[in-house]
């Protein structure tokens, strides 16, 4: 109660996590989305949902029951707060700038439609996804406007833009949960923690985390479990210094030494790597201090960082365990193929049913013939017979953070086209149930 304190310092509980009051004023925001992206029937049933559920209590699915079909829709899914606060600004940069040169210093988000429509409105790419230039940085004026993505950037292209003199911060759409994460290192770096990443090393949002953590602390980049039990044994004595340079040699800050700099850890992440390895890493990488040096001296080694996921990961995952309790045949996942959260998505569904991971309706190409992509082998498919021979057809549909509802309604009215005397949206809407 404080009057003295600022709005970005002070703490509310949200569930068991304290969240600033900063990242609370976030979701009273409306954005100005392009209508493109919408969908009445999505709308309809997110409202429902939330009327019913103010608090987000229940994670149980939708059941849209049309008759010969009946789809499950996760209770979170589709645009977060910070995809449509990257889409206004982008919008916005291109309604305020009219004839002006104007850049993404990469993919936006992760949604081909997206990004495919504001290359339409003339915005140019500086870079693709994976740090290769597109756009030479020459060609790059004081007067032309660059866009910042949802993801963030290194400090070493802010560096370069502002030589540039580009006014770098007028059209920033760095995820505000992004920006915790690089508070989080900040803090726990200046605590003398070396600081683990669980993350994927070449996706743009690791390297902006990176790029920021190793100006605070020695700091290492990890993928999965697998990789935080080897750091473990190196840790441990029981890896080699070879065995862990061929792991991890390419992973770390500059002037990283592992026989020093793992005296004391703490863990963050990409936010949107899978919430339930992310803790488990953590709690690995507790346990590895614990056994070196004692549970009593565990709060000089091991910072609790408490998990760094941003709500929306954490709520799609969560609905999307829900939804796998449902008594469905196969599992549709909607998404940009390079999209983190996305494929943690698929990753889950994976575990329990038949899973086709779509970008749009336009690859469901017949009630026989659907096209998907296999991200683990980063390579597309085509499977014939996927619908279920089952009377009625029970079909899960989720799709990723930074995928439009409108995308997600193709998806389901080009599957109910397969399926003659279904029941009009109308009669759906009036009869939304909740569950399995």
């Amino acid at each position: 109660n404080d009057t003295n304190q600022t709005a970005n310092s002070r703490f509310f509980f949200a569930g068991s996590n304290l969240v600033p009051l900063r990242l609370l004023l976030c979701f009273m925001k409306k954005f100005e989305v392009p209508n493109i992206y919408r969908s009445s029937l999505i709308t309809a049933i997110k409202n429902k949902r939330k009327q019913d559920d103010k608090l987000k209590k229940d994670f149980s699915p939708t059941l849209l029951d049309l008759g010969l079909v009946q789809f499950y829709l996760a209770r979170h899914f589709g645009f977060c707060y910070g995809v449509e606060n990257a889409i206004e600004i982008s919008f916005k940069a291109v309604q305020e700038n009219p004839g002006k040169n104007i850049y993404l210093i990469s993919q936006m988000i992760h949604n081909p439609r997206v990004n495919s429509d504001l290359e339409s409105y003339g915005v140019k790419f500086i870079m693709d996804t994976a740090g290769n230039t597109i756009t030479p940085w020459e060609k790059i004026k004081k007067e032309d406007i660059v866009i910042i993505p949802a993801f963030g950037t290194t400090l070493v292209i802010e560096e370069k833009l502002k030589a540039i003199g580009v006014e770098l911060y007028k059209y920033n759409t760095t995820c505000p949960f992004v920006e915790r994460v690089w508070k989080k290192s900040e803090k726990i770096g200046g605590d003398n923690y070396t600081i683990i990443i669980h993350g994927k090393h070449d996706h743009e949002e690791t390297r902006a985390t990176f790029s920021r953590s190793e100006t605070h602390a020695p700091s290492i980049i990890i993928k999965n479990m697998d990789e935080a039990k080897k750091l473990g044994d190196f840790i441990l004595g029981k890896l080699s210094i070879d065995e862990y340079n061929k792991l991890f040699s390419n992973r770390h800050s500059a002037g990283f030494d592992p026989l020093k700099h793992f005296n004391s850890v703490g863990v963050i992440n990409q936010t949107t790597m899978l919430a339930t390895e992310t803790q488990a890493i953590a709690d690995h990488c507790k346990n590895i201090m614990i056994q070196k040096y004692g549970e009593t001296s565990l709060k000089e080694h091991f910072a609790d960082t408490r998990d760094t996921l941003c709500y929306a990961t954490n709520e799609n995952q969560e609905a999307t365990y829900a939804l796998l309790k449902s008594n469905a045949d196969i599992a549709i996942v909607v998404g940009g193929y390079n999209s983190s959260n996305t494929s943690h998505l698929v990753e889950l569904c994976e575990e329990k049913l038949p899973t086709y991971f779509i970008s749009s309706a336009e690859e469901i190409v017949s009630p026989n013939t659907i096209k998907h992509f296999n991200y683990h082998k980063q390579e597309h498919l085509t499977t014939e017979n996927y619908l279920p021979q089952t009377n009625p057809a029970n079909i899960i549909i989720t799709s990723g953070a930074s995928c439009p509802d409108a995308v997600v309604e193709g998806v389901i009215r080009k599957l109910l086209s397969f399926y003659q005397g279904h029941k009009t949206d109308e009669e759906v809407t009036r009869t939304l149930e909740v569950g399995s």
